[in-house]
């Protein structure tokens, strides 16, 4: 049986970050969706805040595509899925086009999904035709769908840059630089989508401009072959997930909330910052954000941090990831010098940096099993509580992450993804550990496979019982 299916789709990179590759994904998915189209957008790579602008930009859920936290396999079924229901796919790449194992050109190369090389076309003129040239022969079997200009001035710059293209290089337009339209960002990267009032604004003024200087037509249309797909055991079925969702708790994967519905959790949104209790629940789950710039709010929730030590104390399930993990210390310290007292269920302080702490890919052997994941972080913290683990990056970046856990509360830097490991994530929530571990033979759901793993992921997951 045929289970491949067809649907336009590109590949949006740039030479470096910082090239203003999301605002242009924005733009597209705008442009694309205000003509009707149904647009479904990714992200390569490890990322929270550029999903919540292509979400709004788009209108659908944004999911990660990666070669190692996400996999091969689970890659290949998103798209799959993507293909049958919309008439354009967009993926925004990570860092520069050739940056990183695997890159964003790996990923392009294997679904051969043509790339989009968006180039800041700020002080360049025909220079702006050799990096584009560049871009699109350095690996001669990378599939280029042509380039796109960001942040230009006049007409007659953006005529100066499309005249620079050679060897048939197909023009996708410019993007003015209008501060109207360009996102802002802060140290962990863009604003969250929430933040913007004005952010429906700015992607229609985007989309509009785009619209002004390129031929809209739909890029070719790609391939995508079926995957095998599995089906999550319901581990989690019947249990109460409380999810710490707001201003100050945000980063969540969508595809990590899937899998814990998927697996019969029913999840349970709540406010640190503004509710006064939990909801009623069996475990608990503190993602990352920004608790840095509402600490002070979160210390004068009091109400709120006693239900979360009452939580503890009851030996619950909890499970903090970064952000989560600095609110269960014992303070918080801003940049500005500013120190607020928190939960304190793990013994230690945090401060904020100006400077970049860590930023890696991580694999954690736990107890419950491998998982995957990323750090990211421009905080310290200082505790004198021992890990019972520490994540190891698969391609040298920097970070070994510290993991602790005292009772049912894991807590670490690491911001996990979830469906690299169901079974230990259901271990992670569940009330009744035997449950989980007693449907736990030798399965797919138990571990990714390791056919497209580095060496440090195999002999981790070799080592496993």
């Amino acid at each position: 049986m045929n289970n491949h299916r067809h649907c336009p789709a590109v590949l949006i990179a740039a030479p470096a970050s910082g090239q203003g590759k999301t605002t242009v994904t924005a733009a597209l998915a705008r442009l694309h969706r205000n003509q009707g189209r149904k647009v479904r957008v990714f992200k390569c790579g490890p990322d929270f805040l550029d999903p919540m602008i292509l979400e709004r930009a788009s209108g659908a859920p944004v999911y990660q595509l990666d070669m190692w936290m996400v996999g091969e396999q689970e890659s290949r079924r998103l798209l799959w899925e993507a293909a049958g229901e919309a008439d354009l796919i967009l993926i925004e790449g990570v860092m520069g086009l050739f940056d990183g194992t695997p890159s964003s050109a790996d990923l392009a190369r294997h679904f051969g999904v043509p790339v989009l090389g968006v180039i800041d076309g700020t002080a360049m003129a025909q220079t702006f035709g050799a990096l584009a040239l560049g871009l699109a022969k350095y690996q001669p079997d990378l599939p280029f769908a042509g380039v796109l200009a960001n942040r230009v001035g006049t007409l007659r710059h953006a005529q100066l840059l499309e005249g620079s293209l050679t060897e048939g290089l197909r023009w996708y337009g410019a993007l003015s630089r209008e501060t109207g339209i360009e996102l802002p960002s802060r140290h962990l990267g863009l604003v969250q989508a929430s933040e913007l009032n004005d952010l429906d604004l700015r992607l229609d003024a985007a989309a509009e401009s785009l619209a002004s200087s390129c031929d809209v037509a739909l890029p070719p249309a790609v391939e995508f072959a079926g995957p095998d797909v599995i089906a999550a055991e319901p581990l989690l079925k019947g249990i109460r997930i409380a999810v710490a969702r707001d201003e100050a708790f945000a980063f969540t994967y969508g595809a990590s909330l899937d899998l814990l519905r998927a697996m019969g959790a029913e999840l349970l949104f709540f406010s640190p910052i503004r509710d006064a209790d939990l909801p009623e629940a069996d475990s608990l789950y503190l993602p990352g954000g920004y608790p840095e710039l509402h600490h002070v709010a979160l210390s004068q929730n009091t109400s709120m941090l006693d239900a979360i030590r009452a939580h503890h104390a009851a030996g619950k399930p909890l499970l903090a990831e970064c952000g989560g993990m600095l609110y269960l210390l014992d303070s918080l310290t801003d940049v500005e010098g500013a120190r607020a007292e928190l939960v304190g269920l793990l013994k230690g302080d945090a401060v904020m940096q100006k400077r970049l702490a860590a930023l890696a890919l991580q694999a954690v052997e736990l107890p419950e099993g491998s998982l995957r994941g990323h750090t990211y972080h421009h905080s310290l913290t200082s505790t004198e509580l021992e890990p019972i683990a520490r994540g190891l990056s698969p391609n040298g970046g920097r970070g070994a992450e510290a993991v602790y856990r005292e009772g049912r509360m894991t807590a670490s830097y690491v911001h996990f993804y979830f469906p690299s490991n169901p079974t230990a994530v259901a271990a992670l929530f569940a009330p009744d550990l035997d449950a989980v571990f007693a449907s736990r033979p030798n399965r797919r759901t138990v571990a990714p496979t390791m056919d497209h793993l580095t060496p440090v992921g195999a002999s981790l997951l070799a080592k496993r019982p």
